[in-house]
């Protein structure tokens, strides 16, 4: 039996001016339903929500509720002040049930002093609101927010902070509280995931996952999608497509729509070219009869329009020069501030290494210092002890999260120009590149959107041909599509790069190495995101005990190692076999990542003998792969005991 329906969009349309955003949106959403609203940035999806939320009205069309439905939106970016503590503007989720307890108190207070009559009606309201206060979750209201801030990032230290006094982040994760405490029919969350470090991503996901509401969420966070949503909906060209699949389904679908319509309309063509081709060859001949019925039902065929397909941005870059096989070496470094009341740490690191050709995701808490490692790598800040170096004709390229780089009163066109002299012809060529086209590149830098800012921050790094590239968040405010250009381009990128990323997606397709942060230091893990969850899943709380007791943790064995492994009590010959298996390790997953890639293809093409090829040299590669993780775990073994020596 379908469930009811909560949401109801018939026939929307909204434009600003003669600028159409979208038309005809029509799609239902049921009761406990979790659907996705994914498009490239500006499609309309932000609009859409807007009016759903009745934020904004639409100039034609219907948004229509199930009665009495409760409905909660959080917008991106929070916009507002409050000088309540963080824990009283969440629990202002609970306002009626707050209310509730608070005339209750206030009949508990006034039972002495009426008189039977009045007394019976008092008791009979307090009954009311008891029975309210308790199906509600009354009793329970300050676990559940203490619960609720904490999986968010708050700590019980920060509870009693003026929300006025926090940053815009901050705010938006007090606001997305409140939007999950607040328990509505329909939650309306646009770009949920912003400002959260990867633990609170996947608290939210669990919350969401076993959350009985319905939900329509836009996010970029293609792990995110996939994780919470059942059902994806597609708001491209100012139309919208409905799939009944989350949103890696949704992708092969997808696809295979588009593939069909791409046949179909270039059968209508063939089809149209040859009736008037016959129609040019017999119209004034014998068969010209059959040649005006031709051309009465040519008129009144249907015409099909030409598959419409996303314009895409032009990435490739090219190193300058080859590094050397060293690329970056840190000694035990400590990063921090230094202030007029003195110097505050950040973070420590064990020495640490990057190879030419490595990709090394570093991860960790939101305020754990990723970023400020970065910017002493690159010499913003100084470092407060150790050193760092960089290896022989390495060339950096940094990609900075704020774009602090840029300058705001310049022009797209003028900020190119600056980075490498070239013809303003030639300019304007290239940043079409990067979808900036016609008057766009006189767009100044402090009216552009986010995206449009990483678009350009992009452009200028690929400008300094370096062949170390140091990337701080660099899919914030790109769209999917745009995501997954540049990781394609990254992907072939002949170089090595170290990067800060809190997309899952993109650190498990990049990362051939983990750098995590936590508890002030950094271990280093071999693989990528999910290799990395893997390995903290196989420790035991039996193992890791033990590890205390007797030596380094099970965790920071492997970045210790990058130390101890360099030892006089460690072969030598060891540790030149465990560097070889790393870099065989790191190609092999990226073969397999292409073959994957490829399979997917050919399977969208029912190309058979593609897929069998593919497949056979996917199995081959993945038993390579098996036997050099084997490999490595023996001389890793081999290596421990003159490690623990040390």
């Amino acid at each position: 039996m379908a469930s009811p329906t909560i949401l109801s969009v018939t026939g929307l349309a909204k434009a600003y001016g003669s600028e159409s955003i979208f038309a005809d949106v029509s799609f239902q959403v049921a009761e406990r339903e979790h659907v996705a609203l994914v498009g490239v940035n500006g499609a309309g999806k932000s609009t859409l929500l807007h009016i759903i939320a009745r934020t904004e009205h639409a100039n034609t069309g219907t948004v229509v509720r199930a009665a009495g439905a409760r409905v909660t939106y959080l917008p991106q970016e929070a916009r507002f002040s409050s000088e309540r503590s963080v824990r009283d503007e969440a629990r202002q989720a609970f306002q009626a049930t707050l209310e509730a307890a608070d005339r209750m108190r206030e009949i508990e207070r006034r039972m002495g002093d009426v008189g039977s009559d009045e007394l019976d009606s008092l008791l009979a309201e307090y009954d009311r609101l008891q029975q309210r206060f308790e199906s509600h979750g009354g009793y329970d209201l300050e676990h559940r927010t203490d619960e609720v801030l904490m999986g968010l990032g708050f700590e019980e230290g920060q509870f009693d902070e003026p929300v006025n006094h926090l940053s815009g982040g901050q705010k938006t994760r007090v606001a997305l509280a409140k939007a999950l405490l607040a328990d509505p029919d329909l939650l309306l969350l646009d770009e949920p995931t912003n400002h959260l470090d990867l633990e609170m991503l996947e608290w939210l996901e669990g919350f969401l996952r076993t959350w009985s509401g319905a939900c329509l969420v836009v996010s970029h966070d293609r792990y995110f999608l996939d994780r919470v949503t059942s059902r994806t909906l597609d708001l491209s060209f100012g139309r919208l497509e409905d799939y009944p699949a989350p949103y890696s389904r949704y992708l092969v679908l997808r696809e295979e729509r588009l593939a069909r319509r791409r046949q179909e309309y270039d059968e209508q063509q063939a089809f149209i070219a040859r009736t008037e081709e016959f129609i040019r060859k017999y119209k004034a001949g014998q068969r010209s009869k059959e040649a005006r019925g031709r051309q009465t039902r040519l008129e009144r065929l249907e015409r099909l329009d030409r598959p419409q397909e996303h314009e895409a941005l032009s990435l490739r870059i090219n190193p300058a020069v080859r590094s050397g096989r060293e690329v970056l070496t840190l000694s035990p470094l400590r990063i921090g501030y230094t202030t007029q009341e003195g110097s505050y740490e950040l973070l420590r690191t064990p020495e640490l290494q990057i190879e030419r050709g490595e990709r090394v995701g570093l991860i960790g808490p939101n305020g754990a210092g990723k970023t400020t490692l970065l910017r002493t790598l690159t010499g913003e800040i100084p470092q407060l002890k150790g050193r760092f170096s960089f290896g022989v004709n390495v060339k950096v390229g940094y990609y900075a999260q704020g774009h602090e780089s840029l300058p705001m009163a310049g022009t797209a066109l003028s900020v190119v120009l600056a980075a490498q002299p070239m013809g303003e012809e030639a300019a304007r060529t290239y940043l079409g590149r990067f979808l900036f086209s016609n008057d766009d590149v006189f767009k100044r830098v402090e009216s552009l959107s986010g995206g449009e800012r990483s678009r350009l921050a992009l452009s200028v790094l690929l400008l300094q041909q370096a062949n170390l590239l140091i990337l701080d968040e660099p899919t914030n405010h790109l769209d999917i599509q745009t995501r997954e250009t540049l990781e394609g381009m990254l992907t072939g990128f002949d170089g090595t790069i170290l990067f800060v990323s809190h997309d899952r997606f993109f650190i498990d397709r990049m990362a051939t190495r983990i750098w995590a942060v936590e508890d002030g230091t950094v271990s280093s893990f071999l693989g990528n995101y999910t290799d990395y969850q893997r390995k903290l899943g196989r420790r035991s709380d039996a193992v890791t005990k033990e590890a205390n007791a007797t030596g380094p943790t099970v965790k920071d064995t492997e970045a210790q190692l990058l130390v101890r492994r360099r030892s006089a009590d460690v072969s030598a010959q060891v540790v030149k076999s465990l560097a070889q298996v790393e870099r065989d390790v790191a190609r092999l997953e990226g073969k397999l990542n292409e073959l994957s890639d490829a399979l997917t293809v050919a399977g969208i093409d029912s190309d058979s003998a593609a897929v069998a090829r593919l497949g056979a040299e996917y199995e081959r590669t993945q038993t390579e792969l098996d036997a050099a993780y084997a490999l490595w775990e023996s001389l890793t073994a081999q290596a421990e005991p003159a490690a623990s020596a040390v």
